[in-house]
């Protein structure tokens, strides 16, 4: 079977619901996390001020052609808390990275990352077929680097100066790894995460 990228799509979970961002959910998505510098201290963009800026950034997500942007929704509340999103990883032969992912504070250490990460690469071995998933983050940004190490991501290596913050001040990018031969255990240990 070929992977291929995903198509927009919805995953559903017992806490979460991922649906293909939409403007509609701006507003939402500000009350979450916009204007929170904590939230945003790691992101690509420097923190939107306002519901306006967050809405540009939206439209740039959305509009990028090698991402697939979902909205992370509560479905106890039915309420955005953050957006994730599934990146074409050029030159990797079906592989997928997930990527550009926030909530708010609300829902951190909550079953939230788990489940979409489980939705996620679920969807991405079990249903697109991917050979790999890709992860990565600043390498300064350790909470995301344990999140990412909790769910299996296999540690591959550091990217010197990747990329350069929104201060100004270089980045150096560390990635993560999941084989498709190594997700049915991930996958069983996250089950058992969000059974407790």
């Amino acid at each position: 079977m070929t992977a291929k990228m995903p198509d927009p799509v919805v995953l559903e979970g017992r806490t979460v619901r991922l649906e293909p961002l939409g403007l509609h959910h701006v507003p939402d998505l500000f009350a979450a996390g916009g204007n929170d510098d904590e939230v945003w201290r790691w992101m690509p963009v420097p923190t939107p001020r306002t519901e306006e800026r967050l809405r540009e950034v939206a439209v740039t997500v959305m509009g990028g052609p090698i991402m697939v942007p979902l909205a992370v929704i509560l479905r106890e509340t039915g309420r955005a808390v953050g957006w994730t999103t599934f990146h074409d990883v050029p030159g990797f032969d079906q592989s997928v990275e997930i990527g550009w992912t926030w909530y708010g504070r609300a829902v951190w250490r909550t079953a939230v990352n788990t489940e979409c990460k489980l939705l996620m690469l679920g969807h991405a071995f079990d249903e697109l077929g991917h050979n790999r998933v890709l992860l990565k983050t600043d390498c300064l940004n350790t909470r995301s680097q344990d999140a990412i190490r909790r769910i299996g991501g296999v540690y591959e290596g550091t990217l010197r100066r990747h990329r350069q913050r929104p201060d100004g001040t270089w980045r150096d990018t560390v990635y993560f790894g999941i084989l498709d031969d190594e997700w049915p255990p991930r996958r069983r240990r996250l089950e058992r995460l969000l059974d407790r």
